[in-house]
């Protein structure tokens, strides 16, 4: 009898802990320049359960990130979200991303952007609001690696810009 108390209590906490949700809020955004493409690459990543989430709430309460029952529809959500939340401007120039697609590894989600014809880079600013619309607590990491520098900065409800100057 003791030892089935004890498989229910432990069973109990692993079902409360797996359905926890995680307690940090956060999105990696890397920014980089090819010289040869003349183009700024940019990828953001972020935790699949809270991009399904915000996806959910905006778009459609049925979608589901996975890449066996992924549709074209996910990448226009992801396209249209991440084109009004992620804002560059290059040498004080408002400049619109491709959004070249996604990829799922393990619980992070990566999209891939790019600015094209860019041919030379004096200055970056960028307003990065991902997920802000869905977690009070979220936090928005940028890397920019460009012409021998690489700056990291948090972003952050009320804080969401950055820029770097290369003069």
């Amino acid at each position: 009898m003791k030892s089935k108390l004890i498989l229910i209590v432990l069973v109990s906490l692993l079902l409360v802990s797996y359905n926890k949700k995680h307690e940090y809020y956060v999105s990696v955004t890397q920014i980089g320049y090819s010289e040869k493409d003349k183009s700024v690459q940019i990828i953001s990543q972020i935790f699949i359960d809270d991009l399904e989430e915000l996806l959910r709430k905006r778009y459609d309460e049925t979608i589901t990130l996975d890449p066996d029952s992924d549709s074209m529809m996910v990448d226009d959500y992801l396209q249209r979200y991440l084109s009004d939340k992620l804002n560059i401007s290059i040498n004080d120039k408002i400049e619109r991303f491709n959004f070249l697609g996604k990829e799922y590894k393990e619980d992070i989600a990566y999209c891939y952007l790019e600015i094209s014809n860019v041919p030379n880079v004096e200055s970056i600013k960028l307003t990065n609001k991902i997920l802000f619309d869905v977690f009070n607590q979220q936090q928005n990491i940028v890397r920019i690696k460009m012409k021998n520098k690489n700056k990291s900065f948090l972003l952050i409800m009320g804080n969401e810009e950055c820029m770097l100057n290369f003069n």
